[in-house]
């Protein structure tokens, strides 16, 4: 990934299937989504008459081994692996949600985040000690089922109340359930196994159990898979699709595919008309590891400038909880990347990145590739410059902390320190999905939200109302 591009969202992964081992299914289905969410690991299953959630803070490899696994049994399950858009990183935050009477028992998983959060606590309330949309939500669909008596009833009835963009996975004892905010801002796609069906929030989840795509969850789209099969109903219509494009520059996995695009392709593509929007003359073209891989050969392919390593990532870092003090912050300490002095001494480099948010870690790199002999540095980015935050399930920075709310493209490359800067332009960047501009969210770009925004909203809004004296 980028170095210090806007942190992912959650990956959720379901699975009805009598007979294997859906545990482990679950396991690896999101060990392939570990990039949309380090920050807690969690699974669901049910034997038919007992929901059974085991979850931690964690990658998923350091939440689950083989004792744990052995011991979730059944024939359904739902997964989750959260980055926090909503709440603070707790294990009551941690997912999948679980909530029971007796009588009627659900799980949920959450990858998005809802606008109207606040207006739904005032009406449901937050009990517990989670602070999350999500367990706001479970709430909700308890509370429907004791009327309803049933699951798909109840989420009929809460589903068309959320506003945001919001993909869930949930279960009870008998059912796996899917379901799809109505702009489709987040991707679910949906795949069959030889005796049954799985969901996830990419593909490549689907590919690593050996399930075969069979389409999309539609936005707007209720989906229940059981002993009859699949079902599908509307709960709500949808006005437009407005797929996040950020899945294409930065958050899915190369080997996705969305709407039929191969996600390494599209980059590719971004790649490539950048090279024709903004040529330089240089020596190698290197990629910041690892989205801008496939963008980098993309600009050399057009542009004839070799394409090379000139930076190292530590695959095995992923999202530390310690921290580098500000002594060895001061000497450099280079935790994901370090250059290659014998790759890029006395060249002139083309670095591509996916996006530039503070600007900091751009500078950093531009910085160190000096130090180890680059002659000159211009970096190239795979997106417009982002000036917006995200309020749909992104975690990224205020307004007033993103480098493009304000300097022009001039000032960030002064800035970082690079001899050129040049973005892909916003029509360059949806051109490369081979989707239409009107199906896409692009608010980070260009400001423009598909879902209104309310005035008071943010990561930490329920604790906040908490913090707050009741009336």
């Amino acid at each position: 990934m980028g170095a210090e591009s806007p942190k992912d969202e959650c990956g959720l992964f379901g699975v009805w299937a009598p007979g294997d081992d859906v545990a482990r299914l679950t396991y690896f289905g999101l060990f392939a989504q570990q990039h949309r969410g380090q920050e807690s690991a969690g699974i669901a299953v049910s034997d038919l008459h007992n929901i059974l959630v085991y979850k931690d803070l964690g990658l998923v490899s350091q939440v689950f081994n083989e004792a744990t696994l052995t011991t979730l049994h059944g024939d359904l399950a739902i997964g989750h692996t959260r980055y926090s858009t909503t709440g603070s990183t707790t294990w009551d935050n941690a997912q999948p949600v679980f909530k029971t009477d007796g009588a009627h028992s659900l799980a949920l998983g959450h990858n998005g985040n809802l606008v109207n959060t606040q207006e739904l606590a005032r009406r449901v309330g937050t009990p517990g000690g989670a602070t999350t949309d999500s367990d706001l939500v479970t709430t909700m669909l308890a509370a429907e089922m004791v009327s309803t008596g049933g699951l798909e009833e109840a989420a009929m009835r809460v589903l068309p109340t959320l506003e945001g963009a919001f993909c869930f996975v949930m279960m009870d004892e008998r059912s796996v359930y899917a379901a799809r905010g109505p702009m489709g801002i987040r991707p679910l796609s949906i795949g069959r196994l030889p005796n049954g069906f799985v969901v996830a929030s990419e593909t490549c989840a689907l590919d690593i159990v050996g399930a075969t795509f069979i389409r999309d969850v539609e936005p707007g789209e209720l989906i229940r898979i059981d002993d009859r099969g699949l079902h599908s109903q509307r709960y709500v219509a949808s006005p437009r699709r407005a797929l996040c494009v950020f899945e294409y520059v930065y958050l899915a996995r190369p080997d996705s595919r969305l709407r039929e695009r191969s996600v390494h392709e599209a980059r590719r593509e971004m790649g490539r008309i950048m090279a024709r929007e903004t040529p330089v003359d240089a020596d190698m073209v290197i990629a910041v590891p690892t989205t801008g891989h496939s963008a980098a050969q993309g600009y050399s392919e057009v542009t004839g400038i070799p394409y090379g390593d000139g930076l190292y990532k530590n695959q095995y870092v992923g999202r530390t909880f310690i921290q580098p003090s500000q002594t060895l912050r001061d000497r450099g300490v280079k935790l994901k990347l370090n250059p290659l002095p014998d790759s890029i001494r006395g060249k002139r480099l083309v670095v591509v990145d996916d996006s530039i948010v503070r600007g900091t870690t751009t500078k950093q790199i531009v910085a160190a590739l000096r130090e180890a002999g680059a002659t000159e540095v211009h970096i190239r980015i795979t997106c417009p410059p982002v000036k917006w935050p995200c309020f749909y399930g992104i975690d990224m920075p205020t307004r007033q902390e993103l480098i493009g709310a304000d300097l022009s493209v001039e000032e960030i490359r002064a800035y970082v320190g690079a001899d050129s800067l040049g973005y892909l332009s916003q029509a360059g960047m949806i051109e490369a999905t081979g989707q239409p501009a009107g199906d896409f969210c692009a608010a980070c770009f260009d400001g423009d939200y598909p879902i209104p925004i309310p005035e008071q909203a943010g990561k930490f809004v329920l604790e906040d109302q908490l913090r707050l004296p009741t009336s």
